[in-house]
């Protein structure tokens, strides 16, 4: 499937349209209507017009092209690790973080309603149910128990239209509440994710960076990557450097780089920002022992860390 469902297609081109209006104050964001990549968008940019765009290349896409003028990406969920690709996309973007927000996940088994008058779907009738990877891990152990089989699908409001369309009722989907309401189908259960704190982080994307003033008083953070130089004890003097200088480190991923699995990049985030003596203390001798550092992005905090 190459597109958005059939039933998400008059919602995408309405707001679509909206966003074309005025693409500075278009936010892109990844699914369909109703995904939770939408809501976040609404929370997070009330002011600005959501532009749904079909993957994450697509989103970032869409602030490279000046379709949009941010787009708001998820990253990171506390229960169910980092989500695919964003680490490989974001170096590759040449966009700059310039913001964070985190949103508290609720997802909702539904279905296909009944025929008026007869049963309406139970958890004993679905044998299986559609989502993105990410919602379905968050809701592992509900599926488990119900002994419904977990289907892929590109994002959670996609697969509820998807579902709509299939008409199947042994076949669900696990997304927002609001999916079912716009693509009329019925909640067989809701709050499935096994975790009542279940909290997803988006970061903000633009094509410039944003410009922060060292500010006690507003707590920000910096991201950015580095490739240590293959040599021993590489890591851990990357990490002195910020010790040493007080630098909090509240973030830091590795993974490989190309198909040789002999060059380790790290992702990491740290409380502060350049223009403080004692970031670029520790960002200047980060970059004396590695091979490459990029910042990200500067950025306020969303939620206050530590």
């Amino acid at each position: 499937m190459l597109s958005f469902p059939d039933l998400a297609l008059p919602i995408v081109e309405q707001l679509r349209a909206e966003a074309q209006s005025n693409p500075a104050n278009a936010i892109a964001f990844q699914g369909s209507p109703g995904a939770n990549s939408h809501r976040a968008a609404l929370e997070a940019r009330p002011n600005m017009a959501p532009l749904p765009c079909y993957g994450f290349a697509n989103a970032i896409d869409a602030v490279k092209s000046g379709e949009a003028g941010q787009a708001i990406i998820p990253i990171e969920n506390s229960h169910n690790g980092r989500v695919a690709d964003i680490h490989f996309l974001l170096p590759e973007s040449g966009l700059s973080i310039v913001g964070e927000y985190f949103l508290p996940i609720h997802h909702a088994l539904m279905a296909p309603p009944t025929a008026e008058g007869g049963p309406k779907p139970s958890l004993a009738s679905i044998k299986g149910a559609y989502s993105h990877p990410q919602a379905l891990g968050q809701s592992r152990a509900f599926l488990r128990e119900h002994d419904i089989v977990p289907l892929d699908f590109v994002d959670t409001a996609g697969a509820a239209a998807h579902v709509a369309k299939l008409g199947d009722r042994t076949i669900g989907a696990i997304s927002p509440a609001i999916s079912a309401e716009l693509y009329g189908l019925e909640i067989v259960e809701d709050h499935v994710e096994d975790a009542h704190d279940n909290m997803t982080r988006f970061v903000i994307l633009a094509d410039k960076p944003t410009f922060l003033s060292v500010d006690p008083d507003k707590p920000a953070m910096t991201t950015f990557i580095f490739d240590v130089k293959n040599i021993p004890a590489a890591l851990y003097k990357v990490l002195g450097c910020f010790a040493t200088n007080g630098v909090n480190m509240t973030k830091l991923e590795s993974y490989q780089v190309g198909a040789s699995f002999s060059a380790t990049r790290f992702y990491a985030d740290i409380i502060g920002i350049p223009g403080d003596p004692a970031v670029d203390r520790a960002l200047e001798e980060c970059a004396f022992h590695s091979k490459e550092l990029r910042i990200l992005g500067t950025y306020e905090q969303a939620r206050k860390r530590g």
